[in-house]
């Protein structure tokens, strides 16, 4: 210990063997925060087996706010992979962290998960696990706490995007290189898309979270409030996994399940664009929409667009305008606005003037 001297560091030792036989012992905060601040990237590597096994023991039986443990747990994590970190938190223990209602948990969980977007090969390995994947997304989509929301979205799209086999799945060409994946990665196998849309029971639960239909107080249901993040997360990603694999948001994979939620047409960038929201009951939500749509057709804007491409684009709008006066007018005046990229305003243009 003595190349890397850590004050306090054997007296943690000893207050998380006493935590971990007895859950019910006071947490010293102090000496939490005073070992943890004195961590860098050259003495966590040594520390990890001490400290981390009886650290996630300690959490799985805690029953307090597990905020001071977690963060000890984020930063001795940082330099662990994903297939590492599995040895030391298991899929239970990364499901029960998920349903905890301690938000410290949760981003604790999330970022074990987040970590297999380091390779292919680790989104391979997460896309086995269906209960994690399942968990994840539920907690991405009903958590009240804004910074798990956001943390679980960006993990989300991280993971889709190392996961994406581009040699199968591209029907767009990215113009900027800023729209393209890492030219340094790997093609992904695909694995956890398939997981998440060929997957029943998870596809289904994209819809049953977010559908206005389904808002309720029952057990799997989401009141107003929490209807209207579940559905404000979804429609974050969409842009993003729309320019990975254009078909698989666009297309059907159970339409007894996309029956079941009323949708007009099949796939879950038309049941979120036009069906997801009560436009007429939830303003904000149809601000939200609109906001999407903005964002959504920037970066389509930004892409060279395949024949299908197109042909799914101008139906899209065809529905909105038929239905959707409000956000209709918002792209009209959008594609007047002096201010709006001229892809934009080319690609606006174009959709109008379809066949």
């Amino acid at each position: 210990m003595e190349e890397i001297p850590v004050h306090g560091l054997e007296e943690l030792e000893r207050h998380v063997q006493q935590l971990a036989e007895a859950p019910e012992t006071p947490l010293d905060t102090k000496l939490f925060d005073e070992v943890e601040l004195q961590l860098n990237d050259t003495n966590i590597p040594p520390l990890i087996p001490r400290l981390l096994p009886n650290l996630t023991q300690v959490l799985l039986a805690y029953d307090k706010d597990p905020t001071i443990l977690a963060s000890l747990c984020m930063k001795l994590l940082r330099p662990v992979p994903f297939t590492q970190a599995l040895t030391l938190a298991s899929e239970d223990a990364l499901i029960q962290a998920l349903r905890s209602p301690a938000p410290a948990a949760a981003i604790l969980a999330i970022t074990v998960i987040e970590k297999a977007a380091r390779s292919p090969s680790d989104t391979a390995i997460l896309s086995i696990m269906k209960g994690v994947v399942e968990e994840f997304l539920r907690t991405w989509l009903s958590t009240p706490h804004v910074e798990v929301g956001e943390k679980a979205t960006k993990a989300l799209g991280d993971l889709l995007e190392v996961d994406c086999d581009r040699r199968t799945s591209a029907t767009i060409d990215t113009k900027m290189s800023g729209l393209q994946i890492a030219s340094n990665m790997p093609p992904g196998q695909g694995l956890l898309w398939r997981r998440i849309f060929q997957d029943r029971e998870i596809y289904n639960l994209l819809f049953s979270l977010c559908s206005f239909h389904t808002i309720g107080t029952g057990p799997s249901q989401l009141d107003e409030r929490q209807k209207s993040l579940a559905q404000a997360r979804l429609l974050r990603v969409l842009p993003r996994l729309a320019v990975l694999d254009f078909q698989t948001i666009t297309r059907s994979h159970f339409p007894e399940i996309e029956g079941r939620y009323k949708i007009d047409q099949h796939g879950l960038l038309y049941f979120a664009a036009v069906d997801m929201v009560n436009k007429e009951e939830d303003m904000l939500m149809h601000i939200t929409v609109i906001d999407f749509f903005a964002e959504f057709l920037d970066v389509m804007s930004m892409t060279e667009l395949t024949k299908s491409t197109m042909d799914y684009l101008a139906a899209l709008m065809k529905k909105v305008a038929s239905t959707d006066e409000t956000l209709y007018k918002s792209l009209e005046a959008m594609a007047l606005d002096p201010e709006t990229s001229p892809e934009l305003v080319d690609l606006l243009v174009k959709l109008n003037e379809y066949p």
